[in-house]
């Protein structure tokens, strides 16, 4: 009787633990919903893997720059304050279109980010659009580099500016602290959010269901010229939560009838084949953009058609 007791304190214990560490879990995530209507969970960056993110990006920019200057300074006889201008200037012009056109063109990462393997998205659920990444790296300067800039190149200025600076730049690092998103002041003007870069393998036995096989549901080459790896990231999602809940059953008439209108498909499908539908749509879907990814065409989302790289 005694080892039964202590059996299930045991239990109760363990189970606590498990409950106490999912709400854990649980607060580092937060759930958007795109267009399409499907619920998309992202785990929201660290503010460490954040400043891990940052150091690689500042060692990327800057190394090249600090040995220009350094070379500078031995070839040719230049005061402090001009190195200290031409440095300013010059990573200007770097860091700008760095940060810009590096996260434009890797859907909203860096190559500190891909390291780091974090990425920028929009807290809407939307594309992240050019102008949000224009807008959270112009106010990157604002908040934290032009600060900077002001507190090594006035050391000779008033204390009171430069205590000014360090307490905005104090106020700035303890914003991502505190912010629901780990948002930065850039991030909230712009809408967007830094996520770790979701990881998700797709699942083979989820082609090689009955329902994926069957001849039910014909797809052309039209019809998943639409969708991207990310969707089907989603759709697979969906997929794998399998019970016969009414609210799933509805889900899955939603979700169907939203990609059948996006996609074009014509033929009539039953409420009751809403499931079998989304299926072989994965598994045609999937096929195709694997076939596409042999020869280079990788389409991470359905936004592929506006992007200039392949």
């Amino acid at each position: 009787m005694a080892l039964f007791k202590r059996k299930k304190n045991q239990i109760k214990t363990a189970s606590a633990y498990n409950q106490d560490a999912l709400k854990r879990l649980d607060k580092t995530r937060f759930k958007i919903t795109p267009p399409e209507g499907v619920p998309v969970s992202f785990q929201r960056a660290s503010i460490g893997s954040r400043f891990g993110a940052q150091f690689m990006d500042l060692l990327i920019t800057y190394g090249g720059l600090v040995l220009l200057i350094f070379l500078i300074g031995y070839t040719v006889r230049i005061s402090w304050e001009n190195a200290v201008a031409f440095f300013s200037l010059v990573s200007f012009l770097i860091r700008i279109p760095y940060y810009i056109l590096s996260e434009l063109v890797w859907n909203g990462q860096t190559l500190g980010k891909k390291i780091v393997k974090l990425r920028v998205i929009s807290a809407s659920g939307r594309r992240l659009e050019p102008h949000q990444v224009v807008v959270r790296n112009l106010l990157k300067e604002a908040e934290i580099f032009l600060p900077i800039s002001l507190i090594f190149g006035i050391m000779s200025s008033s204390g009171w500016v430069m205590a000014g600076m360090w307490a905005w730049l104090l106020i700035v690092i303890l914003i991502p602290v505190f912010s629901k998103l780990n948002q930065r002041l850039g991030d909230m003007i712009a809408g967007t959010c830094v996520v770790n870069q979701p990881q998700v393998k797709q699942a083979k036995e989820l082609t090689a269901a009955p329902n994926a096989r069957a001849d039910r549901f014909i797809f052309n080459a039209q019809h998943l010229e639409h969708y991207g790896r990310f969707e089907l990231q989603s759709l697979e999602q969906i997929l794998r939560e399998v019970n016969s809940t009414q609210s799933s059953y509805d889900r899955d008439v939603k979700v169907a009838k939203t990609i059948r209108g996006k996609i074009g498909y014509g033929e009539n499908v039953g409420d009751g084949e809403a499931r079998n539908f989304l299926q072989a749509f994965y598994a045609a879907q999937r096929a195709h953009l694997e076939a596409r990814q042999m020869f280079g065409d990788r389409r991470e989302d359905k936004h592929h058609k506006d992007d200039k790289t392949p």
